[in-house]
């Protein structure tokens, strides 16, 4: 099971959107003409509370070195990543937070939840 069904079950990425794992479609545009911050939105450019958590676990989906990483969940708190639980590396980790911040949106990646061994 991918990282993207595994934390967020029903969600998918629509292949027609333009949306790559980390990048945000340009323009986005909310309801009444108000640009969406790069951190809401979500995988097919629409407003998502956990748009930047989603996009980062996509693109956890598609290195072959985190792929198989099923014992950490990721999550965001307003432009920060926050990633939980244990993975088996620093190297692994340290992989992890630099695609996290490849995001648009992502300012800071929080580790302190993640055991690493």
């Amino acid at each position: 099971m991918g990282w993207l069904s595994r934390l967020f079950p029903g969600s998918k990425k629509n292949d027609n959107a333009g949306v790559t794992a980390v990048s945000v479609p340009a323009p986005a545009a909310a309801s009444g003409g108000d640009s969406i911050p790069a951190a809401k939105v979500g995988l097919n450019g629409e407003f998502d509370e956990s748009g930047m958590a989603k996009r980062v676990a996509l693109a956890f989906d598609e290195d072959p070195m985190l792929d198989d990483v099923d014992t950490l969940w990721v999550a965001q708190l307003s432009s920060k990543v926050v990633l939980k639980g244990k993975v088996p590396s620093q190297q692994i980790l340290d992989k992890m937070v630099s695609v996290a911040m490849t995001a648009d949106g992502a300012t800071e990646v929080d580790t302190s939840a993640v055991t690493v061994g």
